[in-house]
């Protein structure tokens, strides 16, 4: 004899969806490198160090990736588009 069973209904978001949100690669920004900094002078970029706090919308000048704009801003990270594209990278850390 067997008993039948209802299906069991789960809400919200499963253990793996959550997972891939937060490897999920960063979002595309609407603009362009170029749109972002055409018309700024070097002076207009600050250095890039990983105990700065940055905003968005800041423009920094990075040792390897060169220069680029700040399109995302989480707690300890930050997602900066560059020439080659976005890169997430710390911030706010200290040591």
């Amino acid at each position: 004899m067997s008993i039948k069973r209802a299906k069991q209904r789960t809400f919200g978001k499963s253990t793996d969806e959550a997972q891939d949100d937060y490897f999920a690669k960063p979002k595309e920004p609407e603009r362009t490198w170029e749109e972002h900094t055409v018309g700024k002078s070097d002076d207009d970029f600050q250095k890039y160090a990983m105990s700065a706090r940055l905003a968005k919308g800041a423009l920094v000048s990075h040792p390897k990736f060169g220069k680029g704009i700040v399109v995302g801003v989480e707690q300890t990270n930050v997602q900066i588009l560059f020439a080659d594209g976005v890169k997430k990278l710390g911030h706010g850390v200290t040591g």
